[in-house]
């Protein structure tokens, strides 16, 4: 049952994900970071302590929510499908490069777009790190990369991954054994109930409508399709909204919360999240629904990720944000430090010698 046939009703299902995300920022979640895929697995990977980050650790529920409600809906209209063996291995570092390129520009390609409406300039500088590397993945698409094709499995092997995040999401809210933060963007959060009801009508959501924002940009440059361009522009324009109204816009490059102005660090980071996320077949949020209606090549992708978030903060790989001098501090420049610069580069390489190595000679 295609509910989302027309590109209008796209955009309807863009402006819901935006008024969602606009709840999730007004009872608590960080400014300009309704929603981030990627520090959203940072924070639970800090909160199951994969790495002790003590501000960033607490056990996201919309993670929970996101692939729980893809799963539901999927189930419920029929489109869930168990899928494996398309390279997983190969996906698994896709993810940890998505999450590590997300993390040195500090946020994923939804909080990117956030971020945007909520002013901030260095978003539109990563942007076009973002659609350079999905333009770069696009060519490699065309000149006939493939992962290989993913083959019907167990139904119940598709159940893990959403089944497991539930079961994780239950033992911490009855024993409270997970670490959470005190302080910082971990300590930030809406109340658990309205953030997992979001998550799962954002993944329902989501699932209906192929929700990609590298699918998005994809589309348009090998077929010339804007219709996944429109969920996130009426997402965007939601959120403008809510910012102007709250008096949450400021149009700069300094002072924006949890951001920073190394431009070429900002391009080079969201470059690789484009490029990884075009070789894998979607953005970090898109793996989570596609694990959610069955795809365990996309739980892999997902637990790249996780793992890509603790390596980049046990080993100093993410971008520092930006302060403004205080009193008693300096101003800190923020930026990646030279772990996460050499980190970054090294992925960029990889996914040259991943797009290279998965050529398919096409047949004459």
């Amino acid at each position: 049952m295609k509910v989302f046939d027309k590109t209008w009703k796209l955009a309807v299902a863009g402006a819901l994900v935006g008024v969602l995300a606009a709840l999730l920022a007004y009872f608590g979640n960080p400014a300009n970071m309704a929603i981030c895929i990627a520090c959203f697995v940072r924070d639970t990977a800090g909160a199951l302590k994969l790495h002790s980050a003590a501000p960033v650790q607490y056990f996201r529920p919309e993670i929970v929510g996101f692939a729980v409600g893809a799963f539901a809906i999927s189930l419920a209209t029929n489109e869930y499908k168990a899928t494996e063996g398309s390279s997983p291995m190969i996906r698994f570092v896709l993810g940890a490069i998505m999450v590590i390129g997300a993390l040195v520009f500090l946020g994923c390609p939804l909080r990117m777009v956030l971020r945007m409406a909520a002013g901030d300039l260095n978003a539109y500088v990563a942007l076009v790190g973002f659609a350079g590397g999905i333009a770069t993945g696009s060519f490699f698409l065309k000149k006939g990369f493939s992962l290989g094709r993913a083959y019907e499995t167990q139904k119940s092997s598709g159940y893990v991954l959403p089944v497991l995040l539930l079961a994780l999401f239950i033992i911490g809210a009855v024993t409270g054994v997970y670490a959470a933060s005190t302080e910082g963007p971990g300590s930030k959060h809406a109340p658990v109930l309205i953030s997992l009801v979001a998550a799962l009508l954002i993944g329902a959501l989501a699932q209906k409508s192929r929700m990609c924002f590298a699918g998005s940009i994809r589309d348009v440059i090998l077929m010339k399709n804007f219709d996944l361009l429109s969920i996130i522009g009426a997402l965007f324009a939601v959120m403008l909204i809510f910012n102007l109204a709250t008096g949450n816009f400021h149009l700069s490059f300094s002072g924006q919360p949890i951001a920073h102005s190394q431009h070429l660090w900002n391009i080079l980071g969201m470059y690789a999240v484009g490029f990884a996320a075009v070789l894998a077949g979607g953005c970090p949020l898109r793996q989570i629904i596609l694990a959610g209606q069955g795809s365990s090549d996309s739980a892999v992708t997902f637990l790249g990720m996780l793992l890509g978030a603790a390596l980049a903060h046990n080993f100093n790989l993410v971008g520092a944000a930006a302060k403004a001098a205080t009193e008693t501090e300096a101003a800190v420049l923020g930026g990646p430090a030279m772990p996460g610069k050499i980190a970054v580069i090294v992925c960029i390489a990889l996914l040259f010698v991943i797009a290279a190595a998965n050529m398919k000679r096409r047949k004459k």
